[in-house]
């Protein structure tokens, strides 16, 4: 289990809700924490081990919410307190603007190759399927590459 802070945007919780793989998160790492912002995008209740964490600097908030949507700019905010934080977001926009400020990133698929390769699942293939049975928006050839990846 890894052990430095994962701060996760609302897109992640759903997708993970949506294809009943929410407790993968808290299988491969071990402080999961959001925002109250996205806690209210995400409309319904958090296991107790994701911490709901507020920001301190509520303008870093209203300066990145100019550029990404508001979960999104509480999670970039939230992780620029917190050293080393890995940002679990899937949105480009929220992808660049993070990378721009030098964080540590991942998306929802990033998440289940974790698990992958640290064997807390045995196969992506069931995960990319029940995805792809979702509205969540991703290139199916990147999926197609990652099972290549892993001979899945």
């Amino acid at each position: 289990m890894a052990d430095y802070v994962v701060i996760t945007d609302t897109s992640c919780l759903i997708l993970l809700d949506k294809i009943n793989a929410f407790d993968l998160l808290h299988d491969i790492y071990a402080h999961i924490l959001t925002t109250p912002e996205i806690a209210n995008e995400f409309k319904k209740a958090l296991p107790v081990w994701i911490q709901v964490t507020p920001v301190k600097n509520m303008s870093l908030i209203a300066i990145y919410n100019q550029q990404v949507d508001l979960g999104e700019a509480s999670a970039i905010a939230l992780a620029q307190e917190i050293p080393n934080a890995l940002l679990i977001v899937d949105d480009f926009k929220g992808r660049r603007l993070a990378k721009q400020l030098n964080m540590q990133v991942t998306g929802t698929i990033g998440v289940l190759i974790t698990a992958r390769q640290q064997h807390k699942i045995t196969s992506l293939r069931p995960y990319f399927e029940l995805i792809r049975s979702t509205d969540f928006r991703i290139d199916p050839m990147l999926l197609e590459h990652v099972l290549a990846d892993f001979k899945d």
